[in-house]
């Protein structure tokens, strides 16, 4: 089983992260912050512009230790990462499938069938969890949209069709999710998904949630041997994670949505744990990422029963039983790639 604890992730201002030894340093104003063993972790997640010396670059490629860069509202700028794991067998065939159209097509089906599902379940749990408090029959029908918009996607055959229908479920699923939102809805309120910049502190949010479960994907995806950068539904564009995009689909709802509403409805955050640029962008305080990370790894420790394989898995490891599925398609040892089901 793999370790959950071992991703440093730096979310303090100005930190400057060094080489000392085996040791990585995280440094601000010349103030030592945090040292911790480099052969102890297989990430490093920073947030902000400060950066890292060479030295250390070097020695997290040269460790399969992957180095990545967020801005300080969650976006991705880059990484470092070391040799590629894997057989080049495998790649050779993930590349072969992504350009051909109708695999990809068929690929993207599988997900997206599992995104609809899942959206839907965490609508229709919170109509039952909580129908004294939200617009039951508003939420329903947006469920209800959701559930028809199955079939034809089932049938679709290319994926403009695919992307159209997803497009539009999105659309009605975030439609109701302000009702989701129990606490303090004059802080937090929902009106539309918006990302660059987030221009709410639920977006801010929502935005900073996906970075992370976007980083656990792509280091699970590379795990197995596969290329995060090439993907199915979404297509090759420079710097872009395709295929963690590509699976995060089917785990946005499931893991980031309910992980983002429950901060807030059990008053985990609040208010002033953001910042309002005068552009209108609303980012996520030093403290506010501190609690929400913390909140993200005891999250990942919970268990659950993988609906696939039947066993009892942390949340933290489903990317990587997902990914591992994936590859196992991949090779031929699965007739299709099956995606997580939430029930």
């Amino acid at each position: 089983m793999r370790k959950l604890l071992n991703v440093f992730y730096v979310t303090t201002p100005d930190v400057y992260l060094s080489l000392d030894g085996e040791n990585v340093v995280a440094m601000r104003d010349r103030e030592e912050l945090k040292r911790l063993p480099l052969h102890n972790l297989e990430g490093i997640v920073t947030f902000g512009y400060t950066g890292a010396s060479p030295a250390l670059m070097g020695a997290c490629a040269e460790r399969n230790v992957s180095l990545s860069f967020f801005t300080a509202s969650g976006r991705f700028l880059a990484e470092v990462s070391g040799m590629e794991k894997g057989n080049v067998v495998l790649r050779r065939t993930q590349y072969r499938m992504a350009d051909d159209l109708i695999a990809s097509s068929s690929i993207s089906k599988n997900i997206i069938t599992a995104k609809l599902f899942n959206s839907r379940y965490v609508l229709e749990r919170a109509t039952r969890d909580h129908d004294m408090r939200i617009d039951v029959e508003r939420v329903k029908t947006a469920s209800r949209f959701i559930a028809d918009a199955i079939g034809p996607l089932r049938q679709a055959d290319n994926l403009e069709s695919i992307r159209g229908i997803e497009g539009e479920a999105a659309t009605r699923y975030f439609s109701v999710f302000n009702e989701l939102i129990l606490q303090n809805k004059e802080d937090f309120f929902f009106k539309t998904r918006n990302r660059r910049p987030p221009l709410d502190n639920v977006n801010s949010m929502l935005s900073f949630t996906y970075s992370l479960l976007a980083n656990d994907i792509a280091s699970a995806i590379r795990s197995v041997g596969l290329d995060p950068f090439v993907g199915f539904l979404h297509r090759d564009r420079p710097g872009r994670k395709s295929l963690a995009l590509d699976l995060m689909e089917e785990f946005r709802s499931v893991i980031a949505d309910r992980f983002v509403l429950s901060l807030i409805n059990k008053r985990q955050i609040d208010s002033k744990g953001f910042q309002a640029k005068e552009n209108g962008t609303i980012l996520l305080k030093d403290d506010t990422r501190r609690v929400i990370i913390g909140a993200w790894q005891n999250r990942k420790q919970e268990e659950l029963t993988h609906p696939f394989l039947q066993e009892k898995v942390e949340w933290g490891l489903v990317p990587y039983v997902q990914a591992l599925l994936f590859a196992r398609f991949i090779r031929g040892d699965l007739e299709e790639y099956p995606p997580f089901f939430w029930k």
